[in-house]
């Protein structure tokens, strides 16, 4: 018999298979990749859009991480639900109808029909809104990551799909990072939106093929009747620590990003700085074991805590002065060793794949738990930011038990290389060793609860939305007393307590300041009415005659309680005074004009500046309110940020003159340094003083157009 012919050999083949797992495996991490890369890229643009809506506060930013992280395990459960109850072909249909329901109600920008209309507490407001616009979106991406993970056990077997999920934290990482340095600047949040759903249809288009390929799969991965000696049923503890050390990680994430944004600005920025930290410590420690040495970062983390912990008095006992760049690394090391050690531990308690949804659905419980605590619980429980505070307390111990843990099992390793002999026992394994770790410890914690939890003597402490605000009765060098209203951290009134001396303007209105010297202008009328954008504890109400009228617009409930229980200055008004709460960019909108000759605007949250008063749409509705010759005083005091040049744009925008005005600190009389821009529609209007300078013209040309689309808080940080 003949030999079939040669030319046989040369006939096209079918694609060998592994040719076609490599190409499911590559679309497999492409779907995951794009999903986390939109997941993370969302929260800091849709943050940034809605802050102007409900007052800058830093609390709109862990109110949308509460709302992404309850989604996200919302989104782990239903992807544990499919996967274990439904058959492959019923997963496949279930899916792919939910990604095209998501892709229906596309885009994503929300409607300004949610801004609020009352001062009502904004966080439900801001949870149905973000429902609404990118709930489902957003839940269809949180389960992205699991789900696919399952499933590529199923149509790719023998590969480990955990090294999936640490590819799913790079694409975070790369959307946090590309944010505030790439989109942010480029893009106006509208545009941002567009190109945020236009990458949702190619995410679905990969998430469909991949839904396809796995309902081929004829038995779902559970019911495979095949087992190994790795599949171990977890036990109740295990569990419990896949739920607990996220929940700690995340609470960190969480605290320290309210410290961090309370006295700086609530900016995109700080939002991902932390965010991004706590991605890289999963990256880090889901890509291999070999990464997270607990006997090295368990210690190093419990030093950083103890640090951070006393940033406020270490400093001053060794004669240095921190930047504002030194204190945030302090912060973000301390955040980021804490995340290493909590996801560190949590890898090496991770499931075989068999459990891999219910391992994924319990860590983002564990997230969305840390979440409610942080934005819900401590707001209704506490005064302070006591979470803060607490989470130093919770992860030291956890550093500190984990720390001798690793010091004890590796003591006993080298123990049983050398022998088990008294002779040869390694000296950090010996008993002195251990108790002496512990004495360190224990008095180290100590010092932590000495730090944290030793509280000044405030009359009143109160905590909401807004932020933490106190008061405190002081007394000068001189032995003179005077009441301090503090918001956050930074002081934001006083008043002498003396009767002769209470009438007497301080901090930012003292004599020679803008705002004293812009009133003295408008004055030269019998009546005036003038309009002040945060009020404070009441200071200007001292300069009102009898024949004027003072309106204060606050954001904050809590403020006027106390301007009117703790101060004399409303109360000793000689001349009509309104207060109007509420967001005053909101109110002014919908108010008729008022016609001030002059109106003040000082509405900063600690040193964190109102990005949505500081825009070309805000200052249109400052020209409605004020006379032709009215006067605009703007406080840009501040220990971070620039802002002189953005307001002066503001002005020459609107065609108006400007000048500034600064003044320098005075303890004897209450005083505060400040800096303010006066500006006016006539250059005959502004007021004169010694200290009075213009900002060069290159300068304010040069200086950027905020608008309620666009502002980028990084390009006016202080380089000194």
């Amino acid at each position: 018999m003949s030999s079939k012919p040669d030319v046989l050999r040369h006939l096209p083949v079918p694609i060998p298979m592994m040719q076609t797992a490599v190409f499911r495996a590559t679309i497999f991490a492409s779907a995951i990749f794009v999903s986390a890369f939109l997941l993370f890229q969302v929260q800091p643009l849709l943050g940034k859009f809605i802050l102007p809506w409900f007052g800058g506060s830093p609390a709109v930013w862990t109110t949308c991480m509460l709302f992404f992280q309850v989604t996200l395990f919302l989104g782990y459960a239903y992807a544990h639900a499919i996967s274990r109850w439904l058959s492959p072909g019923q997963q496949r249909i279930v899916h792919l109808g939910l990604v095209a329901c998501a892709m229906a109600v596309l885009p994503i920008a929300p409607n300004s029909a949610w801004k609020p209309t009352d001062n009502s507490q904004p966080t439900c407001r801001i949870l149905l809104l973000l429902t609404t616009t990118v709930g489902l979106s957003y839940f269809v991406l949180s389960a992205t990551g699991p789900l696919l993970q399952s499933w590529f056990s199923r149509v790719c077997p023998g590969r480990s799909p955990y090294r999936l999920y640490s590819l799913s934290n790079i694409g975070s990482l790369l959307a946090l990072i590309s944010y505030p340095l790439f989109i942010e600047p480029l893009w106006s949040s509208t545009m941002q939106a567009n190109v945020w759903s236009g990458l949702f249809l190619l995410f679905a288009i990969l998430c469909s093929a991949c839904t396809i390929w796995a309902g081929e799969v004829s038995l779902p991965f559970e019911n495979r009747k095949t087992t190994t000696a790795a599949e171990v049923v977890p036990r109740l503890w295990q569990r419990a620590l896949w739920l607990l050390l996220p929940a700690c990680s995340c609470l960190m994430l969480l605290a320290t990003t309210n410290e961090v944004t309370q006295d700086v600005a609530p900016i995109p920025f700080l939002w991902v700085v932390p965010l991004g930290l706590y991605l890289l410590s999963f990256i880090i420690c889901f890509d291999h074991e070999a990464w997270y040495r607990r006997e090295i970062i368990a210690p190093f983390t419990a030093v950083s805590l103890v640090l951070v912990a006393g940033l406020v008095d270490w400093p001053d006992w060794i004669g240095m002065k921190l930047t504002t760049v030194q204190e945030l690394i302090f912060y973000f090391v301390a955040l980021f060793s804490v995340c290493m050690v909590c996801h560190g531990e949590v890898v090496r308690l991770r499931p075989s794949p068999k459990y891999l949804t219910e391992f994924y659905l319990m860590l983002s419980a564990g997230g969305a738990a840390g979440g409610i605590c942080v934005s819900l619980l401590a707001p209704s429980l506490f005064t302070t930011y006591l979470e803060w505070s607490l989470c130093l307390v919770i992860s030291f111990i956890i550093a500190a038990v984990v720390g001798m843990w690793a010091l004890y099992e590796h003591g006993s390793k080298a123990n049983v290389a050398v022998g088990e002999t008294r002779s040869s026992r390694k000296w950090y394994a010996t008993r002195p060793v251990f108790y002496a770790v512990c004495a360190i410890q224990l008095m180290a914690l100590a010092q932590i609860f000495i730090w944290q939890f030793t509280y000044g003597d405030a009359i009143y402490r109160g905590r909401n939305f807004y932020g933490t605000v106190r008061v405190n009765d002081w007394t000068t060098e001189e032995n003179e007393p005077f009441r301090a209203f503090i918001s956050g951290n930074v002081n934001h009134g006083r008043q002498w307590m003396s009767p002769e001396k209470r009438s007497r303007p301080t901090t930012y209105y003292g004599e020679g300041t803008a705002p004293a010297l812009g009133i003295a202008c408008v004055q030269s009328q019998p009546s005036v009415r003038i309009g002040v954008v945060g009020m404070g504890v009441g200071t200007l109400a001292s300069y009102a005659r009898p024949d004027d009228t003072v309106r204060f617009y606050e954001i904050n409930p809590q403020v006027e309680l106390i301007a009117r229980q703790y101060f004399h200055f409303l109360g000793d008004c000689k001349g009509q005074c309104d207060i109007v709460i509420g967001d005053a960019r909101l109110v002014l909108e919908r108010e008729t004009p008022n016609q001030f000759e002059i109106l003040i605007l000082d509405a900063f949250t600690s040193d964190a500046p109102p990005v949505h008063l500081l825009t070309k749409e805000a200052f249109d509705q400052y020209a409605r309110h004020l006379r032709p010759d009215g006067l605009l005083v703007v406080n840009v005091t501040n220990t971070y940020l620039e802002l002189a040049p953005v307001v002066a744009k503001l002005g020459h925008k609107l065609g108006w003159k400007s000048v500034r005005i600064r003044t320098p600190t005075n303890p004897s009389r209450l005083a505060y340094r400040t800096d303010y821009l006066v500006l006016s529609r006539h250059a005959s209007q502004l007021p004169e003083s010694l200290s009075a300078e213009t900002i060069p013209h290159d300068i304010v040309l040069a200086a950027p157009l905020w608008t309620d689309q666009y502002s980028n808080l990084l390009q006016v940080i202080k380089r000194d």
